[in-house]
């Protein structure tokens, strides 16, 4: 029975001798070949599918029930990526002094996890690191319940003079609280990457800090960085994204202080690990953006990301569309940053100019 079996399905040479079973090895070695190559093949195309997504910020039960209303329809449009700025709105357990204002639900992010599930798009918490830990007169309740992890302790009443506050990098007591809210984040979210914020870094390795007084920046920004890396993607096994301003040279590349860096981070691009996912942010028109060709020319995958202004945001649609063949290129990421309202995104112009761009072309006709 099982002799018969093995020749009903063609993969017995039995009563074949010399060149017959030598052919018939060839034939069959010839299907094993087309057959890996066909599966080889679907798998690049998988892999090939561009990462269509768009950032907005939840920091309530409402936004989140909000979004929650609109996953189907922007799904529709092609996005298959949302990330929500999250921070320190959510019912944090490990740390509940830190919860902001009528945070979101674990039930709620439940609801908006489902509907995700529903509809293959892939949900990706953010915390903010480092930087961005104040903003206007308001100091975000890590900084506020803990005035000892400031890099600039005591300095800036009302945050007068500066952009926002940071975190200090070396302070040993800091990223065990911000790990545990990570934790929390991933465990609530169901999440296989966190996007760990970095952008627009002002104060680091200021002389009011006792431990980063008069060292290196980039090494002082890779060092969070590698901490953060360690603990997500080593420990945890999920991916890491961030916005990647810090490390673009603007002495090089002409970005300015905010789209680049001019204090001193940049140099963090060779000290950090290439699979950290460099979610390339800029908002302007430009003939050109250079950055995308050099985060990929030094590994990375990139995702290019625009915001409100729909000329801008063609523009580097189509930038990105000419490196569209190196596999690390990953799509497009529509950032709103309260442009418009999330009962509206499926109307928002620069995330249609997105998913339209992206659709795959008809094939060629062919005789």
């Amino acid at each position: 029975m099982r002799k018969s079996l093995t020749c009903r399905m063609g993969f017995s040479p039995d009563g074949l001798s010399g060149a017959n079973v030598r052919s018939w090895w060839v034939r069959k070695l010839i299907l094993l070949g087309v057959l890996l190559s066909v599966l080889s093949q679907g798998c690049r195309t998988q892999q090939a599918r561009p990462w269509l997504g768009v950032h907005l910020g939840m920091s309530s039960d409402r936004q989140a029930a909000a979004l929650t209303g609109v996953v189907g329809q922007i799904a529709d449009l092609g996005i298959n990526v949302i990330i929500v700025e999250i921070n320190y709105g959510f019912e944090y357990q490990s740390h509940p002094e830190l919860r902001s204002p009528n945070p979101c639900t674990k039930e709620q992010i439940g609801k908006l996890v489902a509907e995700c599930r529903k509809h293959h798009v892939r949900l990706i918490p953010q915390f903010q690191c480092l930087g961005h830990q104040s903003w206007s007169r308001n100091t975000a309740p890590l900084l506020t319940k803990y005035p000892q992890f400031d890099e600039t302790p005591g300095l800036y009443p009302e945050n007068k003079g500066i952009y926002c506050r940071s975190w200090c990098p070396l302070n040993p007591e800091v990223n065990p609280v911000i790990f545990s809210l990570m934790d929390e984040l991933i465990d609530a979210f169901g999440a296989d990457a966190l996007h760990v914020g970095m952008d627009e870094v002002f104060l680091i390795g200021e002389d009011a800090c006792p431990r980063c007084k008069g060292k290196d920046k980039g090494e002082l920004f890779a060092k969070a960085v590698n901490d953060y890396h360690k603990h997500l993607v080593d420990e945890k096994h999920v991916e890491m994204l961030m916005w990647s301003d810090r490390l673009i040279d603007s002495s090089k590349l002409k970005f300015g202080k905010w789209e680049g860096s001019e204090n001193g981070t940049a140099s963090a691009i060779n000290l950090i690990p290439k699979d950290i996912i460099m979610c390339d942010w800029h908002y302007e028109l430009r003939p050109a953006y250079e950055s995308v060709p050099m985060f990929l020319e030094h590994g990375f995958r990139v995702w290019p990301a625009s915001w409100k202004k729909p000329e801008a945001a063609k523009a580097f649609v189509d930038y990105s569309l000419t490196l569209r063949s190196n596999p690390r290129m990953l799509g497009h990421l529509n950032t709103t940053w309260g442009a418009v309202p999330i009962r509206d995104l499926p109307k928002f112009e620069p995330l249609l100019i997105a998913t339209s761009s992206f659709k795959p072309q008809p094939a060629a006709a062919t005789k």
